[in-house]
Parts: structure tokens; C-alpha cells; sequence
């Protein structure tokens, strides 16, 4: 079943490409848009072989042309991101392919493993470790107050700083209103406020940090974990947006969501995989009591 979605996908992918380059050569928008000043008839000679034809050819379970149509669209995807950065053109065209790039990546995962092997992600400094449950809460503290400083000033500012700044050198940047700055920031602080509120209740009453390689030695259900399960996650989702707001960028709101998304399916699963099998009932009444994403009232109050 997984194999049959991923050739199912480079059947729709072939389409869409053949489609794409029809609307290329009959309607200038289209091709402005996605390639800019790029010759069409050339950039074709060697996309509509290795993007169409071998998405095309991987849909009847060819493996290796999945590959072909993988490695292609990756290619394409980091030259033309060049090449609309020095010329400010075919912004689209990156957007478009960006996403080609990681269905086809998820697609072939599913052709050659039968399944998408999120765990991959989860090494080195994300791995899950507990942390020394013999130092003092304020060694824990002073940890996830240092994981606060480097991931929100990298993944709440470096980031959506750059993403803003490529979205109006690609050209799709669109005018906001000026209330929005003044909104995304009280929005701003208030999810900031979760999300310490959630980083403090973690060291203190989890003995550990919010970060997997040094996570907590006990399961919390008290503060903003008597609510919801994530607090941490929905407030960093919100401080994404709101920062989106805050820069008059739709692209940083993309990203804050796809960031959601990607913690949704991805990393949720494995995290609360580990925390059944370190604190079994106990999590799984937890899990039971209270909600994901939607607060729970009155809560998990009998849980603690």
C-alpha cells in the first residue's frame, strides 16, 4: 500500500509537470513567473525527460527512475533558488519545486523503504538522553535557558529574518497592513510567555530540559502541561506566525506551519513513543486526559 502511494505520486508528478510546461510555452505569466529570463526550450530539453518522464516511468514501480526524478528535482530546485536570488526572478518557480523536492523525497522513501524513516532525524544533539537527574534545578535552568537563547534567536530570528528577505528578492512579497506589526507582537509575547512558563515547569518539575538530548526524568503534567501535551510546541508554532506578522511575510507564516506540520507528524510520534515506553500507565492516562493541540479543561489536575 505504501509503495502504491508513492508510485501514485510520481503519476500525479508527471502530470503536473506536463501540465506546467504546456502553461510554460502558452501562457507568458506562467513562464515569467516560474522561470523568469531562463530559455524555456533548454531548461525543457532536460526537465521534460528527467522530471516528467521519470516521474512518469517511476509511477509503474521503477525504482531507479524515482531516484532520477528525486535527484533531478533536488538539482533544479537548489540552481534555480541561485538563480532567483541574483536575478530576483522565477520566485515561484523555487516555491514550486521546493515542494516537488520534498514530495518526491517522501514519495521515493515510500517506493524503495515503504515507509518515511523519520527516526533519521532524530541523531546526534536531537537523540532523546536524559538528563543528569543528580544536578540541581538550577543546572537545568541555566540548560533551558541556553536552549531558549540559541533555538528561538536561530528558528524565531536568522530564519524568518532570511526567509523575509528572499521572499521580496524573489518578488512575492506582498504589501501588509500596518496594524499587523502591532498585533504579531503582542501575539508574540503572549506565546512567549507559554513557552517559558512550559520551559520552566520542565526543568523544575521534570529534572531535565525541553531538549531531547538532555529531556526530562519525569513525566510533567503540571503548569501549562495540565492543558495540553505541547505546550511548548503551540507556543513556538504561534511565536512563528506571529513573527511572520511582525515582518509582513506570508512565507514566514508558511514556515511557521509547516514547522507545525512537521513536528505533528514527524517528531510528536517518535516523542511520545519514548515517553510511553520510559513511564508506560502513567502517560498513557496522561495521553488520555488531556489533548494534543486543543487545551483541556479542567485538565490533568488529578494527574499530578
Amino acid at each position: 500500500m505504501t509503495e502504491r502511494l508513492g508510485r501514485v505520486y510520481f503519476g500525479m508528478q508527471a502530470v503536473a509537470g506536463l501540465t506546467w510546461w504546456i502553461a510554460v510555452f502558452t501562457v507568458p505569466f506562467v513562464r515569467e513567473a516560474t522561470l523568469g529570463g531562463l530559455d524555456a526550450v533548454l531548461v525543457a530539453v532536460l526537465d521534460v525527460p528527467l522530471f516528467v518522464g521519470a516521474s512518469a516511468i517511476a509511477a509503474f514501480g521503477v525504482r531507479a527512475a524515482a531516484f532520477v526524478a528525486t535527484g533531478w528535482t533536488l538539482i533544479v530546485t537548489g540552481l534555480l533558488a541561485v538563480y532567483a536570488t541574483v536575478t530576483g526572478e522565477a520566485g515561484w518557480g523555487v516555491l514550486l519545486m521546493g515542494a516537488a523536492t520534498v514530495a518526491s523525497v517522501v514519495a521515493l522513501s515510500l517506493m524503495v523503504l515503504g515507509r518515511v524513516p523519520t527516526e533519521w532525524m532524530l541523531v546526534g544533539p536531537f537523540a532523546f538522553r536524559r538528563a543528569d537527574a543528580t544536578a540541581k534545578t538550577g543546572a537545568h535552568l541555566a540548560a533551558t535557558a541556553a536552549q531558549i537563547t540559541v533555538f528561538w534567536g536561530v528558528l524565531l530570528g536568522v530564519v524568518p529574518v532570511v526567509i523575509a528577505w528572499l521572499e521580496r528578492r524573489w518578488g512575492l512579497a506582498v504589501d501588509a497592513p500596518t496594524w499587523l506589526l502591532p498585533f504579531g507582537a503582542v501575539v508574540f509575547a503572549l506565546a512567549s510567555a507559554l513557552g517559558i512558563w512550559s520551559a520552566i515547569a520542565m526543568a523544575t518539575r521534570g529534572v531535565g530540559t525541553p531538549l531531547p538530548a538532555a529531556t526530562a526524568n519525569r513525566l510533567v503534567v503540571a503548569g501549562p502541561y495540565r492543558f495540553v501535551r505541547n505546550p511548548m510546541a503551540v507556543a513556538g508554532i504561534t511565536q512563528g506566525v506571529a513573527v511572520g506578522l511582525m515582518l509582513g511575510s506570508w512565507l514566514v507564516v508558511v514556515y511557521a506551519v509547516a514547522g507545525g506540520l512537521f513536528w505533528n507528524f514527524v517528531v510528536r510520534p517518535l516523542e511520545e513513543a519514548e515517553l510511553e515506553a520510559r513511564f508506560g500507565e502513567e502517560f498513557r492516562r496522561y495521553r488520555e486526559a488531556v489533548r494534543c493541540w486543543v487545551p483541556t479543561l479542567p485538565g490533568a489536575a488529578a494527574l499530578e
